[in-house]
């Protein structure tokens, strides 16, 4: 365990917030100011830490007193030294006597140093200030950076709101950063920090896929009526610098109706990601972020009337998304039901015409998709606490990546099935499946906690809620491995044709033998598509 020796005049709310955390295992091992009345030498007691007080004595010199100081922290073995609103200049006296010292200070040095940092951040009128964990030398303010945490100055913030926000948003998080660092190994801070010209030296904090620190910058687009629930409060915010074709910054070419809401956007997002996968013209209609039902055929027209098909009644107030500009002929279509959003590259004048003549119905053009018609290849979660980060999941198979591993072998037209299948599924909240003919949509079972229940589902809206379509014959699409096969059994009762999972179940051998059993064709791509969220 790294033990800490922490050195505070007031209340030292950084000390005991690392004595909080742990960061790597670290700890106060024990608490020293230089005011005896300070209140941060209650709050350590109270927690068991040991506390000292070495004031400064009446006509004792700077390193007499810190030679004293030294002397206090003998009986103690720590390994580093962490100052906090520490309000004295420290001597090699004591900064060549104890292990590396570090402290935080209010503001990105070498800006504004000092005592008055917030003041002098507010008068200088800057929109970005924040904190500086760095080496103690016996020059105020000046050592070798560590490292740095940044947060927005606002246009009616005072120095009070702002020292809440560097203390709540910057240095507690950079703070316990650089212990952490320190307790790993990581920080390493050469000889000669007192009288001498220190340096530092981080291991792994270097740019990359998933980098050791993450700045996100975002800038708020609009105030929204509500969250998903009237009773939520929602903002949306647009991340600054990126070029992603997205539904943030869309146009809305209908300016008079409604503005959207979150589940809007958060619907809009979720149909924008699904079209993009198709290289034909494409359609697709979302609900709840799950497809209600998608289809690509050689018009534009011709794929909404597909996709709608799947399932009309769920997709009664959803969302359109396209892949190509939308023509008046699918304009057409698209109003003959009730919808929320209408996304798409561009519209013919005569669409506009159409669509913006629906009082209720958004118009969103996001513009062309750019070369790879892709949105940005990480995506992140938030957590209580912290986020997710992860790849996108671009991947989808080809008929080179598939294993065919049943007697029967699917057809050309079995295949492209899969392949497009797979794809929608991508998109479908887990567990998932996804029954297909050609390339369309005839049914989706989304979100289920049992894979048997999502082929239920699945089935159950193919021969109830499809227009013209049932389950007979099409392709079922599977985003995880079938553990027994019960799934199988109960989509060959149903009709099914042929199949398309990832494999890897210890059970895949009797899942192969229910296909066999029925002359059913069924492929392996070797990888899931999980969706949780």
């Amino acid at each position: 365990m790294t033990r800490i020796a922490g050195l505070a005049s007031n209340r030292g709310r950084n000390l005991l917030h690392i004595d909080d955390e742990r960061p790597g295992g670290a700890a106060l091992d024990v608490l020293v100011s230089n005011h005896a009345d300070a209140p941060v030498l209650d709050a350590a007691a109270d927690r068991g830490i040991p506390t000292k007080a070495v004031e400064r004595r009446d006509g004792e010199t700077r390193g007499e007193h810190d030679r004293r100081l030294v002397d206090a922290l003998a009986g103690y073995d720590v390994d580093l030294v962490c100052l906090d609103g520490y309000m004295r200049i420290l001597t090699p006296e004591f900064l060549d006597a104890v292990p590396p010292t570090l402290n935080v200070h209010p503001s990105l040095l070498p800006a504004f140093p000092g005592d008055d940092a917030h003041e002098q951040v507010l008068d200088a009128g800057v929109r970005v200030t924040g904190c500086t964990v760095h080496v103690v030398t016996d020059t105020v303010d000046d050592g070798p950076i560590v490292t740095q945490e940044a947060v927005p100055v606002y246009a009616d913030d005072d120095a009070d709101a702002l020292k809440r926000r560097v203390l709540h948003d910057a240095e507690f998080s950079a703070y316990p950063r650089a212990v952490r660092w320190f307790a790993a190994g990581r920080l390493h801070v050469d000889a000669g920090v007192g009288a001498g010209d220190p340096s530092v030296t981080v291991e792994g904090d270097e740019a990359g896929e998933f980098p050791e620190r993450r700045a996100v910058s975002g800038d708020r687009v609009s105030t929204l009526r509500y969250g998903e629930n009237p009773h939520q409060a929602a903002a949306v915010y647009a991340d600054a610098g990126s070029e992603a074709t997205g539904v943030v910054d869309a146009p809305q070419l209908n300016t008079g109706a409604k503005a959207l809401s979150y589940n809007n956007y958060n619907d809009a997002d979720a149909s924008l990601n699904l079209i993009r996968e198709f290289d034909a013209p494409a359609a697709a209609v979302i609900k709840h972020t799950n497809p209600a039902g998608c289809a690509t055929a050689d018009t534009l027209a011709d794929a909404y009337a597909d996709a709608l098909a799947t399932d009309a009644m769920s997709a009664f107030g959803g969302i359109v998304a396209l892949n190509r500009v939308c023509d008046a002929d699918t304009a057409d279509r698209i109003v003959e039901s009730f919808k929320e959003v209408v996304v798409a590259p561009g519209y013919t004048d005569a669409a506009v015409d159409v669509l913006t003549g629906e009082d209720d119905l958004r118009v969103l053009d996001v513009g062309e998709f750019g070369v790879d018609g892709r949105s940005e290849r990480l995506t992140e979660k938030p957590l209580a606490g912290g986020r997710l980060v992860q790849e996108r999941d671009l991947w989808a198979p080809t008929r080179e990546d598939l294993e065919v591993v049943t007697e029967t072998h699917p057809t050309d037209d079995q295949i492209e099935t899969m392949l497009f299948a797979w794809k929608v599924l991508k998109h479908v909240k887990s567990n998932g499946i996804v029954l297909a003919d050609g390339t369309e949509t005839v049914g989706v079972g989304a979100g289920q906690v049992s894979r048997v229940d999502a082929v239920e589902l699945a089935v159950m809206k193919a021969d109830e809620h499809a227009e013209g379509k049932d389950a007979a014959g099409t392709v079922m699409a599977s985003d995880a491995f079938f553990p027994f096969p019960d799934g199988v059994e109960r989509a060959i009762d149903a009709g099914i044709g042929a199949v398309i999972q990832p494999g890897g179940s210890v059970n895949d051998d009797d899942v192969i033998a229910a296909c066999d059993d029925h002359g059913i064709p069924m492929a392996f791509t070797g990888r899931r598509c999980f969706r949780h969220d």
